[in-house]
C-alpha cells in the first residue's frame, strides 16, 4: 500500500485542503505546515505516530488495517471500484455539509471555522508617521476569523490609532477608493501610507484616535488615495 496515496485520497474524501489538515493537525501534536502533509503525501516522508493518529481521526478512519493495508472487509469503501468510492466520497462531502449529520466534536467544530488566507503587507501601514505601503511586498497569512468582505492584511505601526488599534496589530481591509465620513481606512498621502480616520466636517482631514496626535490636513496640492476600508 502506498501510503501516500492513500493519505492523499482520504484527505479528498474528507473535503479539506493541506492547509487546513497541517491546523487540525498542529492542534494536538505541535506545529506542522501545508508542506509537512505535502511531504507526507508524496511520500517524501512519513508522520510520526501522534500525527498518524490524529490523522486517522480527521478522516474519519476507523480500521486502520484494513483502510492502510487492504485487509478484511472493514472499510466502508470495501468491494467498490474507483468511481464508486469518488461516488461516495461526494455523498460523504454533503452529508458533512448538513447540519442534521454534522459531529460536535472540537475536530469538527474547527472544520466549521474555515482559514482563509489573504495577503500581508510586510511593510507596516503607519499609525504614526506615513510609510509607503509596497504593494508588491507581502506575505500570505492565514486565519479564520478574517472577514468575507476583506482583501488583504496590514499590520498596524505606532500608537496613534490607539486605543482601538495598537502596535503590531493585524487589520484587515476590504479594497476601495472611496469612504465615508467618518470611515477608518488605509490612505496614501504625499506619497505615505496612513490608518486614519476620515474627517470631512471642516475640510478634509485624516483623524488620529489617539488625542496625542494632531489632525492631517489634507492639502488638495498634494495626492490623496484611499486604498480600503478598514473592516475588522
Amino acid at each position: 500500500m502506498d501510503i501516500g496515496k492513500k493519505l492523499t485520497e482520504l484527505r479528498k474524501t474528507a473535503g479539506f485542503s493541506q492547509q487546513e489538515v497541517a491546523r487540525l493537525v498542529s492542534l494536538h501534536t505541535g506545529p506542522i505546515t501545508n508542506r509537512a502533509v505535502s511531504k507526507w503525501e508524496t511520500g517524501a516522508s512519513l508522520p510520526d505516530a501522534a500525527q498518524f493518529i490524529w490523522l486517522c481521526e480527521i478522516y474519519g478512519v476507523t480500521d486502520v488495517v484494513s483502510e492502510f493495508l487492504d485487509i478484511g472487509t472493514g472499510s466502508p469503501f470495501s468491494g467498490l471500484n474507483s468511481e464508486g468510492v469518488r461516488m461516495a466520497g461526494e455523498f460523504i462531502s454533503l452529508l458533512r455539509l448538513s447540519d442534521a449529520y454534522a459531529e460536535t466534536s472540537p475536530i469538527r467544530e474547527k472544520r466549521v471555522e474555515a482559514a482563509r488566507v489573504v495577503p500581508l503587507y510586510d511593510l507596516p501601514v503607519s499609525a504614526g508617521t506615513g510609510i509607503f505601503l509596497d504593494s508588491d511586498n507581502f506575505e500570505s497569512y492565514e486565519a479564520s476569523d478574517i472577514p468575507p468582505e476583506a482583501n488583504f492584511a496590514v499590520r498596524i505601526s505606532g500608537d496613534s490609532m490607539a486605543p482601538d488599534f495598537v502596535d503590531g496589530q493585524i487589520v484587515y481591509v476590504r479594497s476601495c477608493t472611496e469612504l465615508e465620513d467618518g470611515d477608518i481606512g488605509i490612505f496614501i498621502y504625499n506619497g505615505d501610507s496612513y490608518c486614519k480616520k476620515l474627517d470631512r466636517s471642516n475640510g478634509l482631514k485624516l483623524i488620529s484616535l489617539n488625542p496625542r496626535y494632531n489632525p492631517i490636513s489634507v492639502k488638495y496640492a498634494y495626492e490623496l488615495r484611499v486604498v480600503g476600508k478598514v473592516v475588522g
